[in-house]
């Protein structure tokens, strides 16, 4: 692991390194060797926790009373999914202070990114704190009882945010992020440009179908159509429920739940799908699915992810 400073460096992203905590004095980095009380440090002076630091992503905690999360990909999606589960909801959220997204560049496709005049877009939301740990963090030591008691917890969670009203200016519209645009999930980008807007169940099926097809998927060419589930419904949905993103305190109560860059509007099932992913988490998904209030037949989503991950 790379060692905090000894001495002060610039205060830029190389020099900051996960798990590490710093004092920032304008535009340097001093250690932190010790626990300080913000209120005894000198004017200008922060003190910064690396919390996260990955995939040109940053996020770190300021004076132990805000977070901001900052670098490439962080969009207006994720700021508005926040602010409509904080409006609509008790579920307990970052409550979104600002944000910055002054980068003009667009996305359209991940071929983009291999443009040689691509420049990733950059975008900037500050939020409030939420306690806890990350249930990654102690999930394997908890006993049936504990791991029964949180995905029961979550998934009373998760129904609450079904209950999202879609923004007027969105219907029509079947899927999409929370502030309307074109998701970016593997399963349903668009090989068009501009991307088409998705209305209607059979416009989701027919999306998978076309990106199984266009990535070489061959095993069920005749038959993955009427394999996927079938949804007329579309719900708002986090996207991305994991023990790296839900955090817990030490009576095993669920705090929050963090990272919603790809929430939206979905299939009633998405969340279920998403869980259900294959992962590392050794029984996590076990407990989730014996816990599920209704299930769903998850094959033609698996078969296509064999494929298109």
């Amino acid at each position: 692991m790379t060692e905090p400073p000894s001495t002060e460096v610039p205060y830029e992203q190389q020099n900051l390194h996960k798990g590490h905590q710093y004092i920032k004095d304008g535009n340097t980095l001093l250690p932190c060797e010790a626990p300080v009380n913000p209120l005894d440090l000198g004017a200008g002076q922060e003190v910064v926790t690396v919390l996260e630091k990955q995939m040109g992503r940053l996020v770190l905690e300021w004076d132990f009373s805000w977070v901001t999360k900052s670098g490439f990909g962080v969009r207006s999606a994720e700021a508005e999914a926040m602010r409509l589960v904080f409006k609509h909801t008790d579920m307990p959220v970052p409550e979104v202070l600002f944000t910055d997204f002054s980068s003009d560049e667009v996305i359209t496709s991940r071929s983009d990114f291999f443009k040689s005049d691509f420049h990733p877009p950059e975008g900037l939301i500050g939020m409030t704190i939420i306690p806890g740990v990350p249930l990654e963090q102690n999930w394997d030591t908890l006993d049936d009882v504990a791991k029964e008691s949180i995905c029961l917890q979550l998934w009373d969670l998760i129904s609450t945010i079904r209950n999202i009203p879609r923004p007027p200016e969105f219907e029509g519209l079947y899927q999409c992020a929370a502030d309307g645009s074109p998701s970016r999930d593997p399963m349903l980008e668009d090989l068009q440009k501009p991307a088409r807007p998705l209305s209607s169940d059979s416009e989701l099926r027919a999306r998978i179908y076309e990106r199984y097809i266009h990535c070489g998927g061959t095993r069920y060419e005749n038959s993955l159509l009427d394999m996927l589930p079938r949804s007329e419904r579309s719900v708002f949905t986090h996207a991305d429920i994991a023990p790296r993103n839900v955090m817990v305190d030490e009576q095993e109560k669920i705090t929050g739940i963090l990272d919603w860059e790809s929430a939206g509007w979905y299939p009633d099932y998405w969340e279920y799908a998403q869980i259900l992913r294959p992962a590392f988490w050794g029984d996590w998904s076990i407990w989730m699915e014996k816990t599920a209030p209704q299930q769903w037949d998850l094959r033609g989503i698996n078969a296509a992810r064999k494929v298109l991950f």
